[in-house]
């Protein structure tokens, strides 16, 4: 009757273990988080040379190999320290951990330790020793969005980043000024004389962009010599387009600017205080939605108003650099030569070759 009781009891305390063992078992799988498994993923994916298991199979927290046991395969412990005091055949891998082994233990492979150190205190490590910083922190919270959040940019530093776009952009105009004002004036005048024109011819352009750099690549890709050249083609075809963009948006500001200030005959110092004005106007824009970035409603609704004065902007000055070839279309400069030469046509030319001048016929009135 003794053997019995004792017989019962033992089944009824394995009974009882087996579900407290699921339940630490089951405590153990949930506390492997999102952001965890998506960790182990990216270490899985990015670093194939460790050798990482899938992430149920890592242990979280801090984790004991006892002395005198043998555990086989690879053991891995997260958020927490693997202490080994017995043998591991396999790697020995923590995240987020220590890798401590300690006298009489032993890793038959590998020791890693990520965002973490490897401590052999007496212990054997058969393969390598690999400690990795910085990792989970840096490239897995970019790759994976996984690191700490990001602070939200403050109202201060949007401000700075707008005044910093315009000081660049008053200096790059100060310089078109100086080194290219013929090519600034006649795309000026071309917003005056085909406004509409520009605009159509600026969205043209912009739905042509990949296309035109699309045909080009695959001329280029029909010799070999041509081939040699893609790289140089696309770097140069995206500096033109800079270039013109940068040129077109400089015109519309100095345009925009003129007709908002009073300004007299055109001259290099009005030409640049309407310069000023106009890159104000266009600024300012993205000056109150920086302004405003705190507010997530009138924010997005001033950004998208900024926005959209930009893109109107930049879509005028690319027509307009367009239509006059960056500026080396003088047709303005032509139409003031021909007024020019109207006004001189009267004038009595010096005779050729014993011809007689003309003389300008003036109207003489009969004696009655």
């Amino acid at each position: 009757m003794r053997a019995l009781a004792l017989g019962a009891l033992a089944v009824a305390t394995i009974a009882a273990a087996a579900p407290a063992q699921q339940a630490v078992d089951s405590t153990r799988s949930t506390q492997v988080d999102g952001r965890l498994r998506m960790e182990i993923g990216l270490i899985r994916s990015l670093f194939a040379s460790v050798h990482a298991p899938q992430a149920d199979s890592f242990v979280v927290g801090n984790h004991d190999v006892p002395a005198g046991t043998a555990r086989p395969g690879t053991v891995a412990v997260a958020r927490g320290n693997l202490e080994v005091h017995g043998r591991i055949a396999g790697d020995a891998i923590a995240l987020h951990g220590d890798v401590i082994v300690h006298p009489g233990g032993a890793v038959g492979r590998n020791a890693i330790a990520i965002d973490g150190r490897v401590r052999t205190l007496g212990g054997v490590v058969e393969g390598d020793v690999r400690s990795i910083r910085g990792v989970t922190g840096g490239l897995l919270a970019r790759a994976g969005g996984t690191g700490a959040p990001q602070e939200p940019v403050t109202t201060w530093a949007a401000i700075k980043i707008v005044v910093g776009w315009f000081a660049v952009l008053f200096a790059i105009g100060i310089g078109v000024l100086l080194f290219a004002e013929k090519n600034l004036d006649e795309v000026v005048g071309a917003l005056e004389l085909q406004f509409a024109k520009s605009f159509w011819t600026g969205v043209l352009a912009q739905l042509a962009i990949l296309p035109v750099l699309a045909v080009a690549l695959v001329g280029l890709a029909l010799s070999i010599i041509g081939i040699l050249l893609i790289p140089f083609a696309v770097v140069a075809y995206v500096v033109a387009l800079a270039g013109l963009v940068t040129l077109g948006f400089i015109a519309v500001a100095r345009f925009t600017g003129r007709a908002f200030s009073k300004s007299g005959p055109s001259t290099r110092a009005v030409s640049l205080r309407s310069l000023f004005v106009g890159l104000l106007i266009y600024v300012g824009l993205w000056m109150l939605a920086a302004a405003f970035i705190w507010s997530p409603i009138a924010g997005s609704m001033l950004r998208a108003v900024a926005l959209a004065g930009s893109w109107v902007a930049l879509t005028f000055g690319l027509g307009a650099t367009i239509l006059t070839r960056a500026g080396t279309k003088r047709e303005g400069e032509r139409a003031r030569r021909a007024e020019s030469a109207d006004d001189l046509s009267w004038q009595t030319p010096t005779p050729v070759s014993g011809v007689v001048a003309a003389r300008r016929p003036v109207a003489t009135v009969k004696p009655s």
